[in-house]
Protein backbone atom coordinates (compact mmCIF):
# COMPACT_ATOMS: atom_id res chain seq x y z
CA UNK A 1 0.00 0.00 0.00
CA UNK A 2 1.44 3.51 -0.68
CA UNK A 3 1.87 6.12 1.49
CA UNK A 4 0.29 9.59 1.03
CA UNK A 5 2.09 13.26 2.19
CA UNK A 6 1.78 16.57 2.15
CA UNK A 7 3.94 18.24 -0.24
CA UNK A 8 5.60 21.33 1.52
CA UNK A 9 7.64 22.92 -1.16
CA UNK A 10 9.48 25.16 1.16
CA UNK A 11 10.86 22.26 3.69
CA UNK A 12 13.66 21.94 1.62
CA UNK A 13 14.53 25.89 0.83
CA UNK A 14 13.27 27.28 3.49
CA UNK A 15 12.63 24.49 6.98
CA UNK A 16 11.82 27.19 9.55
CA UNK A 17 11.28 30.66 7.98
CA UNK A 18 7.76 30.42 5.82
CA UNK A 19 6.82 27.16 8.33
CA UNK A 20 4.61 29.78 10.64
CA UNK A 21 3.03 31.09 7.32
CA UNK A 22 1.25 28.00 6.22
CA UNK A 23 0.67 26.39 9.35
CA UNK A 24 -2.21 27.06 11.72
CA UNK A 25 -1.75 29.52 14.39
CA UNK A 26 -0.05 28.53 17.97
CA UNK A 27 -0.81 29.24 20.92
CA UNK A 28 1.89 30.25 23.70
CA UNK A 29 1.85 26.57 25.09
CA UNK A 30 2.35 25.14 21.59
CA UNK A 31 -1.07 23.73 21.07
CA UNK A 32 -3.59 24.41 17.66
CA UNK A 33 -5.91 27.04 18.22
CA UNK A 34 -9.48 25.42 18.24
CA UNK A 35 -12.78 25.15 19.55
CA UNK A 36 -13.45 21.42 20.80
CA UNK A 37 -16.90 20.52 20.53
CA UNK A 38 -19.39 17.90 22.25
CA UNK A 39 -22.84 17.68 21.34
CA UNK A 40 -25.45 15.41 22.81
CA UNK A 41 -29.50 15.12 21.95
CA UNK A 42 -32.09 14.70 24.04
CA UNK A 43 -35.52 14.39 22.45
CA UNK A 44 -36.31 18.06 23.51
CA UNK A 45 -33.14 20.25 23.55
CA UNK A 46 -29.23 20.21 22.28
CA UNK A 47 -26.39 20.42 24.90
CA UNK A 48 -23.39 21.42 23.68
CA UNK A 49 -20.02 21.66 25.38
CA UNK A 50 -17.25 23.69 23.86
CA UNK A 51 -13.86 23.97 25.07
CA UNK A 52 -12.51 27.68 24.96
CA UNK A 53 -8.58 27.69 26.96
CA UNK A 54 -7.55 31.23 27.53
CA UNK A 55 -10.66 33.20 26.57
CA UNK A 56 -12.54 35.11 28.79
CA UNK A 57 -15.60 35.24 28.90
CA UNK A 58 -16.48 39.08 27.97
CA UNK A 59 -14.90 37.23 24.45
CA UNK A 60 -17.17 34.83 23.91
CA UNK A 61 -19.70 35.21 21.27
CA UNK A 62 -22.47 32.80 20.36
CA UNK A 63 -25.04 33.04 17.37
CA UNK A 64 -27.80 30.99 16.59
CA UNK A 65 -29.64 31.16 13.12
CA UNK A 66 -32.36 28.24 13.48
CA UNK A 67 -30.56 25.33 13.05
CA UNK A 68 -26.98 26.95 12.88
CA UNK A 69 -25.18 27.73 15.76
CA UNK A 70 -21.65 29.62 16.03
CA UNK A 71 -18.71 30.07 18.67
CA UNK A 72 -15.93 32.78 18.58
CA UNK A 73 -13.31 34.33 20.86
CA UNK A 74 -10.99 36.05 21.28
CA UNK A 75 -7.26 34.66 22.57
CA UNK A 76 -5.13 36.79 24.26
CA UNK A 77 -2.22 34.93 26.03
CA UNK A 78 0.43 37.03 27.74
CA UNK A 79 3.62 35.46 29.62
CA UNK A 80 6.68 37.64 30.63
CA UNK A 81 9.55 36.20 32.94
CA UNK A 82 11.81 38.89 34.52
CA UNK A 83 14.96 38.67 36.07
CA UNK A 84 15.78 42.13 38.47
CA UNK A 85 14.98 44.99 35.69
CA UNK A 86 15.53 42.90 32.44
CA UNK A 87 13.26 40.84 30.57
CA UNK A 88 14.47 37.56 29.23
CA UNK A 89 11.43 35.99 28.05
CA UNK A 90 8.08 37.47 26.59
CA UNK A 91 5.95 35.85 24.99
CA UNK A 92 1.93 37.24 23.57
CA UNK A 93 -0.69 35.82 21.07
CA UNK A 94 -3.57 37.46 20.43
CA UNK A 95 -6.11 35.86 17.48
CA UNK A 96 -9.54 34.49 17.07
CA UNK A 97 -11.46 31.21 17.46
CA UNK A 98 -14.35 29.94 15.66
CA UNK A 99 -16.17 27.00 15.19
CA UNK A 100 -20.04 26.50 13.22
CA UNK A 101 -22.02 23.42 12.96
CA UNK A 102 -26.01 22.78 11.77
CA UNK A 103 -28.05 20.78 14.17
CA UNK A 104 -31.10 18.53 13.03
CA UNK A 105 -33.63 20.48 14.33
CA UNK A 106 -34.46 24.54 14.39
CA UNK A 107 -33.05 25.77 17.87
CA UNK A 108 -35.52 28.27 19.97
CA UNK A 109 -33.07 31.40 20.74
CA UNK A 110 -35.68 32.54 23.05
CA UNK A 111 -35.05 29.50 25.35
CA UNK A 112 -31.58 29.36 24.85
CA UNK A 113 -28.97 29.14 27.98
CA UNK A 114 -25.32 30.00 28.27
CA UNK A 115 -22.51 29.24 31.18
CA UNK A 116 -19.02 29.47 30.78
CA UNK A 117 -16.96 28.20 33.67
CA UNK A 118 -13.16 26.99 33.70
CA UNK A 119 -12.78 27.15 30.19
CA UNK A 120 -15.98 25.49 28.73
CA UNK A 121 -19.04 27.20 27.37
CA UNK A 122 -22.22 24.83 28.08
CA UNK A 123 -24.93 25.70 26.07
CA UNK A 124 -28.59 24.49 26.14
CA UNK A 125 -30.52 24.67 23.69
CA UNK A 126 -34.31 23.88 23.30
CA UNK A 127 -35.44 22.69 19.75
CA UNK A 128 -38.59 24.39 18.17
CA UNK A 129 -41.44 22.99 18.37
CA UNK A 130 -42.89 21.68 14.90
CA UNK A 131 -45.28 22.97 13.26
CA UNK A 132 -48.39 20.72 12.79
CA UNK A 133 -49.79 19.60 10.22
CA UNK A 134 -53.55 20.86 9.20
CA UNK A 135 -56.15 18.67 8.12
CA UNK A 136 -58.18 20.88 5.00
CA UNK A 137 -62.08 19.54 4.59
CA UNK A 138 -62.75 18.97 1.09
CA UNK A 139 -65.81 20.51 0.32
Amino acid sequence: MSRLSVYDPFAEVFPELFRGLVAPAKAAAGQALEVRVEVKESPSEYNVSAELPGVAKEDIHVEIDGNRVSISGEVKRESEQKEGERVLRSERYYGSVARSFSLANEIDESKSEAKFDNGVLTLKLPKKAAAGGRKLSIS
